[in-house]
Formats: structure tokens, C-alpha cells, sequence
């Protein structure tokens, strides 16, 4: 029997109107368990289903009845604007079919307006913390009545360093209060979440190593500058279609949407310093086809759940193992294909590949001066190398290979030739 037909049956026809017949198996596990009430810690990759599967019980347990003004009965805690959103508009069709209210709360957006939906009352409440703890010191939201807390991606609300606001804030809920905690890592600060607010949870590891995900290839491609960078995600974006770019910082992430457009390939950015209005503009652009290309900075990117992203491009490498994998999850989502590029000059190739070795994936390589044409995931699949190109002394390739024609824009740029500079002397705006 399907774990769906111990939910209200509004909500089951409601899911069929969605197409949603059938559980996935995180929804599987883990809908059983939090509808009998049970603490949950779960570990499941993005694109899985996951907010359903802490979404459902929590309607089901909800219909039927009335919030006070101000004291909703359940939270959803998540680290970003942009997952709040999505976890709304998951969950909004569902709530609505079981008379129930759903409100986001979070900065950047008109603080009356959220104070007029809590007090018009908000069954649930999905929330960033910073607004949440905001609203509760300023006596518009109690914590009170509530029911369940689910704290989202708990990992990432620790690396934002949320991780004080959120102790405090589950531990204002009810002491007997059922908590559901979801996180792709287990350990340091969100250890201690688990110990001080969980009790004796229902554990559902559903994704150890989001690494080991068969329908994602990962691939590296050696490249020669910032012109072939561009080059490279242009040529690979016209293969793959629909693209997330990975940068370092927010202004490179700026200044590559910008060259992607002028090179013909339609791009925006999302990162910190963009308005709120600018990158929900920006996200829906992405997510109706408008554009090909989103530029992101890893904390703007944990919003990102669009279907069909067949591509993902770490245009500077992420920082370490756990950036990689987050990143990464980005596309092969609930069983889709996938395919992950890391870009790097050769003087990075070592620092790559260790960064592969921790994550632990299985990764081809390729130089982009013979790599195949186009390049297709498939293309890409056939044509790598199962380790980087050595030279005879066993070491990867550093400097220029002999007989080789030199990477285009390798080696030091004259004074003046920077890619800004390059920008103004053609007649436009500098990159700011």
C-alpha cells in the first residue's frame, strides 16, 4: 500500500492533479515515521522530494483546524530567500486543498506586509532565521502552539553561522513538539542540533555521498584563461542546454553573465549582492527558458531547484569536497541524467584532482584544445581520460607541452589588458 493513502484525501487528489501518484522512496521512508509522530533525521540529495516528504505529514497533522493570529502551529527553518520560495510553492497547492495558510517570512521584503499575513493567521510558516528571530523579539509571531519545526539543509543554516539564532528558536518551541531535521552532513554544529533538540529520532539516510549519484558524470577541463573559460562554457552550454555556473565571488559571477551574453549565450546572475526583487527576476527568467545560463556564488545557488538542468559548471572550484557535492547536486535530480564540468588552468589540475579525491568521484579529463565538438555529456562521456595528461616524469602537465600550440591567453597579460580594461577600450561600461 502506497504511504499516500494514509494522508487526508484532499491532499491526495490534490498531489494526483500535480501528478503525483507514487512516493519517492525518501518521501517512502521518511512520510510513515513523521506521521506517527516520530523526531526525523534524514539525509536525502535535492531533487528527491524531500519537501514533500516533511510537507505532507505536517498538512496532514494540521487539517481540520485553526491557527490563532500569530501563533502558527508549524515551521519549516531554511538558509536562503530563494529555498523558502521553493518550499512555498511546493507546498502551497497541498496546504490550500486542507484550508490551510502558508506564509513566508524572511529580509529583504516588506516587513508590514509579512506582519499582516501572521496576524490574519498562518498555519505554517516557512522561514529564513535571521526574520524569523526578528519578528518572534518584536512580539508578531509566538511560538506557542507549535506543532513541528523542520529545519532544512541544517547544514548550510550552520556554515551561514545561523547556528545560535536557530538553537534559540527551537528551543523556544514546545519541549514535546515533534522536530524533523535534514542535512547532508552530520556532524559539528549539526551534531549538536541533533543531540540538544531530537529525541530519539527516526534516522533515514537516503543519500551517504552525494557523490555516488550514477546518473551524474563529473569531468575536468583544462583550459587556458578567463577568454577560454568563457569560451568553454559557451561551447558547453550550446550542447547541453540549461546551465548553472559556479564562481568564487560575486563580482565574478556578474562579470562572467555579462561576457556570457556578449559572447551570444544568454546568462544572468544570482548572488548576495543583487536586490531580492533582481534575483527572484533573475531565478524566474532561468526557470521559464528566458535565459540558458545562471551565474551563482554558492550561497545564492542553494535556491536553485529547477527541473532539467542538465549541466552544471564549476567556473572556479568549489572550496572544498562538501561545496563540490552541493554544487553538483544542483543537476541530476530524482533519477535525470547530469553533467558536471570543473574548469582550471594547468597549474590547478593537482588541486583539482584532490578536490575529486575527497569527494568521492570518479572523474574524466579533458583538454579543451582536443576536446570533442561538440560537447555533449555524451561527447564528453566517450572522448575523457580516466586521470590528467602526465608528461614523462609522471607529474600533471604544468607549464607548456612541447610541439603544442600554448593555451590562447596564457602567460602574463600586459598592463592595461585586463578583461575590464579590455570592456572599456571596445566602448562599453567597465564591470563594476
Amino acid at each position: 500500500m502506497s504511504v499516500f493513502a494514509e494522508l487526508p484525501a484532499e491532499l491526495v487528489s490534490a498531489l494526483a492533479e500535480q501528478g503525483i501518484t507514487e512516493p519517492t522512496p525518501v518521501q517512502a521512508a521518511v512520510v510513515p515515521d513523521a506521521m506517527a509522530g516520530y523526531d526525523v533525521l534524514g539525509r536525502a540529495r535535492t531533487g528527491s522530494g524531500k519537501t514533500l516528504a516533511f510537507g505532507l505529514p505536517i498538512l496532514s497533522r494540521l487539517a481540520g483546524r485553526r491557527s490563532r493570529p500569530c501563533h502558527p502551529r508549524a515551521l519549516i527553518v531554511v538558509p536562503t530567500r530563494e529555498l523558502a520560495n521553493q518550499v512555498a510553492r511546493a507546498l502551497q497547492p497541498v496546504a490550500a486543498s486542507v484550508g490551510l495558510k502558508l506564509t513566508t517570512v524572511y529580509g529583504g521584503t516588506p516587513y508590514e506586509k509579512q506582519t499582516r499575513q501572521l496576524r490574519q493567521r498562518a498555519d505554517l510558516v516557512v522561514a529564513t532565521p535571521g526574520r524569523l528571530e526578528d519578528l518572534f523579539e518584536n512580539g508578531y509571531l509566538f511560538f506557542d502552539d507549535i506543532e513541528v519545526t523542520v529545519l532544512d539543509e541544517a547544514d548550510h543554516l550552520c556554515d551561514l553561522g545561523f547556528y545560535p539564532a536557530v538553537d534559540k528558536l527551537v528551543g523556544l518551541t514546545p519541549a514535546g513538539s515533534q522536530r524533523l531535521l535534514l542535512s547532508a552532513t552530520l556532524d559539528g554544529d549539526v551534531d549538536a542540533l541533533v543531540r540538544t533538540h531530537l529525541r530519539d529520532p527516526r534516522v533515514h539516510e537516503l543519500d551517504p555521498n552525494a557523490g555516488s549519484i550514477t546518473t551524474m558524470t563529473h569531468h575536468t577541463l583544462t583550459v587556458g584563461g578567463f577568454r577560454d573559460k568563457v569560451d568553454a562554457v559557451s561551447r558547453l552550454v550550446r550542447a547541453n542546454g540549461r546551465t548553472i555556473v559556479f564562481t568564487r565571488t560575486r563580482e565574478s559571477a556578474t562579470q562572467l553573465a555579462e561576457a556570457l551574453t556578449d559572447s551570444g549565450t544568454k546568462a544572468v546572475d544570482l548572488q548576495g549582492s543583487l536586490s531580492q526583487r533582481v534575483r527572484e527576476r533573475n531565478l524566474q527568467r532561468f526557470t521559464d527558458g528566458d535565459v540558458q545560463v545562471v551565474v551563482a556564488t554558492d550561497v545564492a545557488a542553494r535556491g536553485i531547484h529547477v527541473d532539467d538542468v542538465g549541466l552544471v559548471v564549476h567556473f572556479d572550484p568549489a572550496g572544498d569536497a562538501k561545496s563540490y557535492l552541493h554544487r553538483s547536486g544542483r543537476t541530476a535530480r530524482a533519477g535525470s541524467e547530469g553533467c558536471v564540468v570543473t574548469l582550471t588552468t594547468p597549474r590547478g589540475v593537482a588541486q583539482v584532482v584532490r578536490l575529486h579525491q575527497n569527494a568521492g568521484v570518479e572523474v574524466l579529463h579533458h583538454d579543451f584544445r582536443t576536446a570533442p565538438s561538440p560537447m555533449t555529456a555524451e561527447a564528453l562521456a566517450e572522448a575523457g581520460h580516466p586521470g590528467p595528461v602526465r608528461t614523462a616524469d609522471s607529474r600533471p602537465r604544468q607549464g607548456r607541452p612541447a610541439g603544442r600550440t600554448p593555451y590562447r591567453g596564457q602567460g602574463r597579460r600586459p598592463a592595461g589588458s585586463s578583461y575590464a580594461d579590455r570592456r572599456q577600450h571596445r566602448g562599453k561600461r567597465p564591470v563594476r
